[in-house]
C-alpha cells in the first residue's frame, strides 16, 4: 500500500516540490478557428469565469437549462464538506438526454456512433437506431428483473454494445459498472463482489492484435465467488466456444429478439446513482469510485462542448476504452448529450501495422482526436513515416488525457499529427473528479508545451503549501480544488471513511488531488505528477515528470521513467529507466550522455545516479507507468504487490534480468 499523504509529508525537509522544467514556447490559437468557435474571446471566457464565481446559480442554471429535466431542481448546491449534493429536487435521466433529447430534430438521422473492428468491420448507428437497441435492452434487462438501483456489471471489448448497455442501464435507474475487457478474472471478481452485481454483461471474446481474448471463459471463472450474481448477459461477437450455464446465462440476441422498441425512461432524482467505477488498484486495492447522475451528465455536456469545441459537422474520436471514465465521460455520454457522431474503435492502435490509428481517422474524416501521452510516445517510437503515409487533414483539434505530456512529445504532436495549424487542448482532471477540470478553451487559450493551462469557468484550483498557503508563481506545492463542483465523486463505494482520508484530510473543505504542481507568472497550471513520486535527495524534493521530460527532450529516447531508491548519503538516489528510439543502440556512453542533459537542463541536483535501458516500460492497460512496481525492482529487485492491472507480465521479467 502507498503512503498517505500525511505519511508522505511527515518527514518532508520543505513545505514546497522544487520545480525544474522551464518552457518559453507560447502557440496562440488561429484568426480562423477562433472566429468559428463556441468561446472565441478571451473577454468572453473571463466573464464566464466570473459569472461561476459571483452567480453560480444562474452559470450553472444557464447550462443545465439546455438538457431536459422531468422536474426542476429546488436548490442548486447542498454542500456539507465533504458531502455534496447538486439539484436537489430535480428529476431527470441521463439516457433521455442522450437520445430521445435529439428524436424531434433532424439529429435522429445523423451518426451517433461510427464503430471499426479490429478485423474492419464497420457499423454505424444513427440517433434514432441507438435509441431503438437501447431501449430494447432496458426491457431486456428488466424482463431478466433488474430494477432501479440494481448494480450492473459490464465486461466488454470496444464494441457498440458496451455503450448501449451503459445506456439501457442509466434508463432504468441501474448502477453500472465498467470493468475493462483486459483485466484478469480476479480483478473482475473483486469489483463484481464490492459492488453487489446482480447481473454481468460480457461476450465471447474481443479482437486483441489479431488475437482473441477471451471473456466469457474468465467472467466464468469470476462467476464462482460472486454470490450476488444471477445473470450474465452474452455478446456473440468473435464465435469463440464458450460454455453457456442453463438458466444463468443468456445469448444477447435472444434477449433482444422479441423486446419492444419502445421504453419510457425512468424520472430519476438528481442524486440517484449513475455508476461505480474502480481505480487501477496500482497503488493498493481499488477504490470504487461512485458518481451520480445529474452532476455528472451537466459535466460531460458542458465539458465536451466547451473544451473540444464540438461542432454539428464533427467527427470525433477519443481513442479511451469504455472501461475507463474517459470512456465514460468522452466516448459515450458527453458526444451523446451534444449531439454529436463518436467513433469507437475495437482494436490495437499498431495492428496489423503500426499506421491504424491514422488510418482510421483518414477513413472516417476525424476531426477531432483525443488520445494519451503514452499513446502519443509510441506513435513517436514507431516512426513519422506511419502518419507521413495518410492524408490527416481532417483533423481540426487534438487534446490529450491520462498524464502531463511532455513539451517533445507535445511539440511532436503539434507538427506531425496536427500539421502545425491543430490546436492541443491538454486536459487535466481524474476518475474523482468525473470530467475535465482544468484544460485549455482551444478558440482562446495560447498555449503552453506541457500545461494544462488554465480552469475552465466552475473550477476553483490552486497550488499549496502544506499549511494551506498558496505557492508563489513557480513555486511547486499541491493540487488542490477550494469549492465543489457537480460531477465530484460522492464517496467510494462502502468506505466512507476512506473517502474522508483519502481526499479531504489534508486540507479541511478542500479537495486534495493527490497530484503535485506548480502555477507560472500568467497562472498556469503545470501538473508535476502524484505526491507518491516526489523524491527527496540532498533535502530537495523533486517531482519525477519533470526529470522524465527533460529526459525524453534528448533525442535519443522517447519515453522515460524516473523513481527513487535509499541512499545512505543522499536519502535518495535517482533511478531513469529509458526506452530508446527504434534507431538508437543502449551503450554506456549513452548513460553519460543522457545525464549530462539532464544536468544542463535541469541542474546537476536532478542528473539520475543510474540509467536502466528498457524495450518497454511495466503500464497498466489505460497505459499508465507503474512508478510503484520500477520503485520496488530499483530498490530490491523484486515486485510484491497486486500486478493484476499490468498490461505485459512479460516486461517485468526483462526489467529484472537487467
Amino acid at each position: 500500500m502507498a503512503k498517505t499523504f500525511r505519511e508522505a509529508s511527515a518527514t518532508n525537509v520543505s513545505d514546497s516540490i522544487k520545480s525544474v522544467l522551464h518552457e518559453e514556447r507560447v502557440f496562440n490559437p488561429s484568426d480562423e478557428f477562433s472566429e468559428e468557435a463556441r468561446i472565441s474571446s478571451l473577454r468572453r471566457y473571463k466573464t464566464l469565469r466570473r459569472l461561476a464565481e459571483k452567480d453560480p446559480e444562474k452559470f450553472w442554471g444557464n447550462i443545465a437549462a439546455d438538457l431536459h429535466w422531468f422536474t426542476p431542481w429546488k436548490k442548486l448546491l447542498s454542500w456539507r464538506a465533504p458531502h455534496a449534493k447538486w439539484f436537489t429536487g430535480g428529476k431527470t435521466n441521463l439516457s433521455y438526454n442522450c437520445l430521445d433529447r435529439h428524436l424531434n430534430s433532424w439529429k435522429k438521422t445523423k451518426a451517433a456512433i461510427i464503430w471499426e473492428g479490429e478485423p474492419g468491420d464497420v457499423r454505424t448507428l444513427t440517433y434514432q437506431q441507438l435509441h431503438s437497441e437501447v431501449c430494447k435492452f432496458a426491457n431486456g434487462l428488466e424482463s431478466l428483473g433488474v430494477k432501479k438501483g440494481d448494480t450492473v456489471g459490464i465486461y466488454m471489448g470496444m464494441v457498440p454494445e458496451a455503450a448501449i448497455a451503459m445506456l439501457a442501464c442509466t434508463r432504468i435507474g441501474a448502477v453500472h459498472n465498467v470493468v475493462f475487457g483486459g483485466f484478469s478474472a480476479e480483478a473482475l471478481r473483486e469489483r463484481m463482489n464490492d459492488s453487489n452485481a446482480k447481473v454481468l454483461i460480457t461476450q465471447d471474446g474481443s479482437y486483441r492484435r489479431g488475437g482473441i481474448v477471451e471473456l466469457k471463459k474468465a467472467a466464468d471463472e469470476a462467476a464462482k465467488k460472486i454470490p450476488t450474481l444471477e445473470h450474465m448477459i452474452v455478446l456473440k461477437r468473435t464465435d469463440n466456444e464458450v460454455m453457456m450455464k442453463r438458466k444463468r446465462d443468456h445469448w444477447w440476441n435472444d434477449l433482444m429478439l422479441n423486446a419492444s422498441a419502445n421504453h419510457g425512461a425512468a424520472r430519476l432524482n438528481s442524486e440517484h446513482p449513475l455508476y461505480i467505477l474502480y481505480t487501477s488498484g496500482s497503488t493498493g486495492k481499488p477504490k470504487g469510485i461512485f458518481h451520480t447522475t445529474a452532476g455528472n451528465m451537466l459535466w460531460a455536456y458542458y465539458t465536451t462542448r466547451m473544451v473540444f469545441d464540438i461542432q454539428d459537422d464533427d467527427v470525433y474520436w477519443c481513442s479511451a476504452d469504455i472501461g475507463w471514465v474517459t470512456g465514460h465521460s468522452y466516448v459515450v455520454y458527453g458526444p451523446l448529450l451534444n449531439g454529436a457522431t463518436t467513433l469507437m474503435y475495437e482494436g490495437a492502435p499498431n495492428w496489423p501495422e503500426p499506421d491504424r490509428f491514422w488510418e482510421v481517422i483518414e477513413r472516417h474524416k476525424v476531426s477531432i482526436f483525443y488520445t494519451a501521452p503514452t499513446a502519443i510516445r509510441a506513435f513517436m517510437r514507431w516512426g513519422d513515416e506511419h502518419p507521413q503515409k495518410h492524408d490527416l487533414s481532417s483533423l481540426r483539434l487534438l487534446g490529450t488525457v491520462g498524464e502531463p505530456i511532455n513539451p517533445k512529445a507535445w511539440m511532436w504532436y503539434h507538427r506531425l499529427i496536427g500539421g502545425k495549424n491543430c490546436p492541443i487542448v491538454d486536459t487535466w482532471w481524474q476518475t474523482e473528479t468525473g470530467g475535465i477540470m482544468i484544460s485549455p478553451l482551444p478558440g482562446v487559450t495560447p498555449t503552453k508545451p506541457g500545461s494544462a493551462t488554465l480552469p475552465l469557468p466552475g473550477i476553483q484550483a490552486d497550488v499549496v503549501r502544506k499549511d494551506g498557503t498558496s505557492c508563489n508563481p513557480d513555486e511547486g506545492g499541491y493540487l488542490v480544488i477550494k469549492h465543489p463542483w457537480p460531477s465530484m465523486l460522492r464517496t467510494l463505494f462502502g468506505d466512507d471513511k476512506r473517502y474522508k482520508e483519502t481526499y479531504w484530510s489534508n486540507y479541511k473543505g478542500w479537495y486534495f488531488t493527490g497530484d503535485g504542481a506548480r502555477k507560472d507568472k500568467d497562472g498556469y497550471f503545470w501538473v508535476m505528477g502524484r505526491v507518491d513520486d516526489v523524491v527527496n535527495v540532498s533535502g530537495h524534493r523533486l517531482g519525477t515528470a519533470e526529470i522524465e521530460s527533460s529526459l525524453v527532450s534528448h533525442r535519443a529516447v522517447v519515453e522515460s521513467a524516473v523513481v527513487a531508491r535509499p541512499d545512505e548519503i543522499k536519502g535518495n538516489a535517482l533511478v531513469a529507466f529509458v526506452t530508446l528510439g527504434s534507431k538508437m543502440k543502449p551503450s554506456a556512453a549513452l548513460k553519460e550522455t543522457l545525464r549530462s542533459h539532464v544536468g544542463r537542463e535541469i541542474g546537476s541536483i536532478a542528473k539520475p545516479d543510474e540509467i536502466r535501458f528498457a524495450e518497454a516500460l511495466p503500464k497498466t492497460r489505460s497505459g499508465k507507468i507503474m512508478r510503484r512496481l520500477l520503485r520496488e525492482i530499483a530498490s530490491t529487485g523484486q515486485v510484491s504487490g497486486d500486478i493484476t492491472t499490468l498490461e505485459d507480465f512479460s516486461v517485468l521479467e526483462e526489467l529484472r534480468e537487467e
